[in-house]
């Protein structure tokens, strides 16, 4: 299989921005380096026409240079074992990949290789969300990840103590490689299914759900997540700027969705809201 690249050069402090952008058009894969960054996703997914009204939309703010080709799959874990370095998490929460070598200690560690799959923890969205999950009670909780990626939130729901973690991603490639992770990681309590949320029937509502995606697919699914989700339970929110906050929260509360906490990292945002009914 052969994945789409498109290669961006810009100023590193606006790579945030068109990472956003370019996530619209369908690519859910980056990699920043020094001068930009790198977005992959299958061929299929690609809006092609989206991504020339970007590169236009941007081109007068400053100068900026697109790149597209193909890729086979296996590349993107020669790139990321190149340029990728461990992340810490508030000092508590190690992620590395096996070939990390890490002398001190921390309270939670998860290894993390990502292959194709969006979700490494160097990226702000990702950071917010396991800072968060540090703070919510995971003990004997039932617990959704939905947009999985490489199922790095549902390996620190199982560390965390829930009970079940149910997970699921459009991306066979994201299952392949959560599964692995999952294994690695040595938590068996993770089932991982091709899919998006209304493809699914639970028997039973979760605890927390986690959705770290984008603020369109967010509000589409707001509603599906809180009719999933038990009352009392927690939803917990990124892959939005700061000043998508608003948006959200009004739509959360159409469906009884209520805002605990707020965080924010680098004009990103997450979002923890409670079921109030």
């Amino acid at each position: 299989m052969y994945y789409t690249r498109l290669q961006v050069i810009c100023d590193p402090d606006f790579a945030e921005i068109l990472m956003a952008e370019v996530a619209e058009a369908g690519f859910d894969t980056f990699l920043e380096n020094e001068k930009g960054f790198e977005a992959y996703t299958e061929e299929k997914k690609v809006d092609f026409a989206l991504v020339e009204l970007i590169k236009e939309k941007y081109q007068h703010v400053q100068p900026l240079i697109f790149f597209q080709d193909k890729v086979h799959k296996e590349n993107w874990n020669e790139e990321w074992e190149k340029n990728v370095d461990p992340v810490i998490v508030e000092d508590e929460c190690l992620i590395r990949a096996e070939f990390h070598k890490i002398d001190k200690k921390y309270p939670y560690e998860i290894i993390i290789t990502p292959k194709m799959s969006f979700g490494t923890g160097h990226h702000q969205t990702t950071y917010l969300m396991i800072k968060n999950q540090l703070k919510i009670d995971h003990l004997n909780k039932y617990v959704m990840d939905a947009g999985c990626g490489t199922a790095i939130l549902s390996v620190m729901a199982s560390k965390r103590g829930a009970e079940s973690i149910e997970s699921f991603d459009i991306d066979d490639w994201s299952i392949e490689n959560g599964e692995d992770n999952a294994r690695v990681n040595k938590c068996q309590n993770i089932t991982i299914r091709q899919g998006t949320i209304g493809d699914f029937v639970w028997t039973k509502r979760f605890d927390i759900i986690l959705a770290n995606i984008n603020k369109n697919v967010l509000l589409a699914e707001m509603k599906v997540y809180s009719e999933n989700l038990m009352v009392g339970g927690q939803l917990l929110l990124s892959g939005f700027y700061t000043k998508d906050i608003s948006d959200l929260l009004e739509e959360a509360k159409r469906h009884g969705l209520q805002e605990q906490h707020r965080d924010e990292r680098e004009t990103w945002a997450s979002l923890l809201l409670d079921k109030i009914f």
